[in-house]
């Protein structure tokens, strides 16, 4: 399995955390949220969801259409499980790199919410 890029760990805990509401807008502004202050270009959102669901690390669907975007269906994201083994791995290479970084430079401090 090929380890994750950051922004695709940023958009795959956009998928996760958005749920069933994970769909481009909420996508995207999630990932706005998750790499403030960076800016994430849309375009570059949507090639990464294309790039993970070639990886099969997501899988899309369109959902029915909606009357508040004029009969159009939206296309709906969720992490597969290869996706959440990779996230998790990354979760646990940046818990590594932070507490390696909070040893030696020390001021940094992070409790899990809770």
């Amino acid at each position: 399995m090929d380890s994750l890029g950051q922004f695709e760990q940023i958009v795959l805990t956009a998928i996760l955390a958005l749920d069933d509401n994970a769909y481009g807008v909420t996508i995207h502004a999630k990932v706005e949220e998750l790499s403030h202050p960076k800016k994430a270009a849309r375009g570059a959102v949507y090639a990464t969801l294309d790039r993970m669901e070639d990886k099969g690390l997501i899988s899309s669907w369109l959902s029915e259409p909606t009357k508040e975007r004029g009969g159009r269906s939206r296309r709906h994201y969720r992490i597969e499980k290869t996706g959440a083994k990779a996230l998790k791995e990354s979760a646990r290479t940046a818990q590594r790199l932070f507490e390696t970084i909070a040893q030696n430079l020390g001021g940094l401090s992070w409790k899990p919410p809770g």
